[in-house]
């Protein structure tokens, strides 16, 4: 694909995506400027006709835009509530994951494709790296798991805000988090915000560097929050940021599911999609606990505890005004957690397996 071939795809792709925006805006669809975008792609380009492009590093741009308006949400306070849920947010990260793995078992049976195939699609949260660990290991259908990952996430991010909308997860309690902060994170427009904008940009690369979960988001989280936590009070992201931060990575995810390179894709979507919607009621259950248990809203426990990516449900606390601090903390602890934990366990399984079926007779 040559620079001007690259160009025309991309005004195709920009066109499509401001139009699904919009449409989505005057539909009154939750969260528009993410569902919109990624919904327009996701059709635009099943057409030939149509060809289509979106820069990862817009992606990036709008995912250090998010970074930096949760990092704002990390004060002293938050923290200290956070910190105090470490045990509860280990327990249900570990059940939830066991969950799917439990499902992944069962797809696979009526499926025919191989377990380790099948789990690493299934592991909830780590899109990108469940993706970067099956092309490093032998046997694993990249193929499929990015397509599980993707429905998945597509599906919880559709799926979620009509649940977050409904009548059963309004923000109820007294106060969040986040209120507690409000009058932090709002001062007016200075040059302290190019101290953070330069510091959740250095973060951001330096998170690329290390090798680190998703760089781009939780570079620029550790750095605003390293400043809030010192004393410094970033400028509080404009609404349009935002809506532009969500356009420009629901475009991104819009190109990510490809059907057309998946074999037996009724069959296959129609596990993913059946999963996927287990996934989601098992973890609506699970918030149901720590709504009973703690002093935490609805929509702020779903949206901690929901299998999607850390980015996707931060932009629906952002809309809904649950506690922002709380749903990142729960989602990257999980995305942190399947980092370091989840491959060396996987290859363990994987190494076991092959040295069985070594061992079998022939």
């Amino acid at each position: 694909m040559d620079l001007e071939d690259k160009k025309t795809r991309f005004f195709i792709s920009l066109l499509l995506t401001f139009i699904g925006g919009v449409v989505f805006t005057l539909l009154t669809i939750p969260i528009p400027w993410l569902l919109g975008p990624m919904t327009a792609v996701l059709i635009g380009s099943r057409f030939r006709a149509i060809k289509v492009y979106w820069p990862i590093q817009i992606r990036d741009a709008g995912l250090i835009i998010l970074g930096y308006s949760i990092g704002l949400s990390f004060t002293k306070e938050a923290v200290i509530l956070i910190a105090g849920k470490l045990p509860l947010m280990l327990l249900l990260t570990v059940v939830l994951i066991s969950f799917c793995a439990g499902i992944a078992f069962f797809v696979s049976k009526l499926s025919g494709v191989d377990y380790p195939t099948i789990l690493v699609g299934s592991i909830p949260g780590g899109l990108s790296q469940m993706i970067t660990f099956s092309e490093e290991m032998k046997g694993i259908n990249m193929t499929i798991v990015t397509f599980l990952q993707v429905t998945r996430v597509i599906m919880i991010i559709f799926l979620v805000p009509f649940l977050i909308y409904g009548p059963f997860f309004k923000n109820t309690s007294a106060q969040s988090t986040l209120e507690l902060t409000n009058k932090a994170v709002q001062a007016p427009f200075s040059l302290t915000i190019l101290l953070f904008a330069v510091v959740c940009v250095i973060c951001a690369f330096l998170g690329k560097k290390l090798k680190s979960p998703t760089p781009f988001l939780l570079g620029p989280i550790t750095g605003a929050a390293i400043l809030t936590l010192s004393g410094l009070h970033g400028p509080e992201i404009p609404n349009f940021m935002l809506d532009l931060s969500q356009f420009m990575i629901g475009a991104y995810i819009g190109l990510l599911l490809k059907p057309e390179k998946l074999q037996h894709k009724t069959k296959i979507l129609t596990l993913a999609i059946i999963s996927g919607l287990v996934m989601v009621l098992f973890s609506v259950g699970l918030s149901m606990l720590l709504v009973h248990y703690y002093e935490i809203t609805p929509s702020t426990s779903i949206l901690s505890l929901s299998p999607g990516g850390a980015d996707q449900m931060a932009i629906l606390a952002h809309e809904v005004h649950a506690d922002l601090a709380m749903v990142t903390g729960f989602q990257l602890f999980r995305l942190i957690f399947i980092f370091f934990a989840v491959p060396p366990v996987l290859k363990f399984i994987f190494k076991k397996k092959r040295l069985k079926q070594k061992e079998k007779p022939i």
